[in-house]
């Protein structure tokens, strides 16, 4: 076949750095999260997923589930086109109303995925506001640099979190040319949160928009789970929020809140949006129900416990000697910084203690700051955590790493 060499070099060369990705083929249980089973060359076992992106397992809740039996018994399986064409159901125009309702904006979008939302989004700001600057953390998620990328712009990137550097940027630009900055609340690699406050107050200064990323935190912080910008009291300061379906609400898709007026715009010029089929009414239906249900009493509990859980395997951690970076959110990673021993690590959890937790290598870090990331959820066990503690442990030393006491 016509340059096949060239794809294997490359397969080769992501091997040799150690960072080549194997995908773990899981059958999930519903009812019993954590647990699943994996299918390995000699069989199926069961294991404990401890990095899965559903934080609050409600992609097994029976209210989700349930909600999308009733609808694919109403509606049938796929949405039969794009939004303008024959693909707009009651879920997906109730579903929007619901995401608008919660971060407290009179308009929202949906879209397949929340990578889209962003590139899509980004991208279509550049050709609404000629000669448009945008400000990007440098640790932003790829689908953020694609779609500013795309959005051809002029880009600035500012030093992580720092507010400073921002300032600097946005000084040296000409005051007249219109302004976005572009940022994340819960930056899902270090588990660290962004100073929501101190940028917003530079955009009013500097007559800015914000766009802000609040994927990690949808459904997570804030009373009703609208994210940390609720959290903190700065949602009314948001002029863009982009959150997803797929982690916390436990279903799939993204979106965009904002004022109304912005969102038909972007609507109606997102090629994103436009070209493609529209979410499934069945997966809109079940995020409806999630995030309905985690407005409630119910969700503030549940986020309550998610807390708990993840700052006691944070302290397990660190009580055992072990690398963990001591973050201030959900994220607990444990550092390895070696893309062969961390996989290796991976491995060896997974096949000799049925203990799952995928390793993250560059280019989803950078070099040398290869971690495994674990997500505990309300439903992992202070005996879960002991045995995962136990398990590292032993794997640990004969990998040669060192511990941290």
């Amino acid at each position: 076949m016509k340059h096949l060499k060239a794809f294997e070099d490359a397969l080769e060369s992501i091997r040799g750095e150690g960072r080549y990705r194997v995908f773990v083929d899981l059958k999930r249980h519903r009812g019993r999260f954590p647990r699943a089973t994996a299918r390995f060359p000699d069989g199926e076992r069961e294991i404990t997923v401890w990095c899965s992106n559903d934080y609050l397992g409600m992609g097994q809740d029976d209210d989700v589930i349930d909600a999308m039996h009733h609808a694919v018994d109403s509606f049938g399986a796929g949405s039969g086109g794009t939004r303008n064409i024959s693909g707009t159901t009651r879920y997906h125009v109730d579903l929007e109303a619901e995401l608008a309702a919660l971060h407290g904006k009179t308009g929202a979008l949906l879209f397949t995925s929340g990578y889209v939302a962003n590139d899509a989004t980004l991208a279509t700001l550049g050709k609404i506001l000629p000669g448009l600057i945008i400000y990007s953390d440098a640790l932003n998620h790829a689908s953020m640099i694609e779609g500013i990328r795309r959005s051809g712009c002029d880009r600035r990137i500012f030093k992580h979190n720092d507010v400073g550097h921002l300032r600097a940027l946005m000084e040296n630009d000409d005051p007249a040319r219109p302004k976005l900055i572009a940022f994340e609340s819960v930056y899902s690699m270090d588990g660290d949160i962004g100073p929501i406050e101190e940028i917003c107050d530079l955009a009013d200064e500097f007559d800015a928009i914000t766009y802000l990323d609040e994927v990690h935190a949808v459904g997570l912080y804030g009373r009703e789970g609208a994210g940390v910008a609720q959290r903190d009291n700065q949602m009314h300061r948001i002029d863009i929020v982009e959150g997803t379906l797929g982690k916390a609400f436990g279903v799939m898709g993204g979106y965009i809140a904002a004022d109304s007026i912005m969102v038909d715009a972007i609507r109606s010029m997102a090629s994103g949006f436009i070209f493609t089929t529209s979410t499934c009414p069945v997966m809109a239906a079940g995020a409806l129900a999630s995030v309905k249900k985690l407005r409630t009493d119910a969700g503030r509990n549940l986020r309550a416990t998610h807390q708990a859980k993840a700052q006691e395997l944070k302290e397990k951690f660190q009580a055992a000697g072990l690398p963990v970076m001591m973050t201030d959110t959900h994220i607990v990673p444990l550092m390895v910084g070696d893309p062969e021993r961390c996989k290796a690590l991976s491995d060896t959890l997974l096949f000799d203690f049925g203990i799952y937790v995928q390793p993250i290598n560059y280019p989803t870090v950078p070099k040398g700051t290869e971690r495994l990331r674990f997500t505990p959820s309300p439903v992992h066990t202070s005996e879960m955590m002991d045995d995962l503690v136990a398990s590292i442990l032993a794997v640990w030393k004969q990998l040669g790493l060192d511990q941290v006491a």
